[in-house]
């Protein structure tokens, strides 16, 4: 059952009252900020340098993002597109907005690879077998991500 169906639950969520980033200040595995968002990425990805852009202020929809905040959301998925696949030499970029059980504006970053356990095919991740990084790999690719991101 989603929170949809509890319209009052839905109604907080919506307008931020209940929103688990908004509470906690921040979305869990923060590793820089950006113009208006955070970026976020984790040793569990199910890609190697997928990443995740959260809006620093509250809003679900795009639509709800005045021009000027929109503008600027754009740069900085813009910005972080580049870092990801300039540090990780993907041959794609996969992007989803959904907010269906985080109602945050945020943006899913997939780069995509030739060999990928999804090639040819959308990331579906109840597929994902295992880790997707070597010892040691996850903080050389964040740093080189960090790094590609103040060029």
């Amino acid at each position: 059952m989603s929170k949809w169906s509890n319209p009052d639950e839905w109604s907080k969520l919506y307008r931020g009252e209940s929103c688990v980033i908004c509470l906690q200040g921040r979305p869990l595995h923060t590793i820089t900020e950006l113009e208006v968002s955070w970026v976020a990425m984790s040793e569990e990805g199910i890609l190697r340098g997928n990443c995740c852009l959260f809006l620093r202020r509250h809003a679900v929809e795009l639509h709800d993002l005045a021009p000027d905040v929109a503008a600027a959301f754009m740069r900085d998925i813009q910005r972080l597109s580049r870092a990801i696949q300039s540090s990780t030499g993907a041959v794609k970029m996969n992007y989803e907005v959904h907010g269906n059980t985080i109602p945050h504006m945020h943006m899913h970053f997939f780069p995509r690879y030739v060999g990928d356990p999804f090639e040819g095919a959308p990331i579906n991740p109840r597929r994902v077998g295992g880790p997707v990084y070597a010892l040691g790999e996850f903080e050389m690719l964040k740093q080189r991500i960090l790094s590609a991101l103040t060029e």
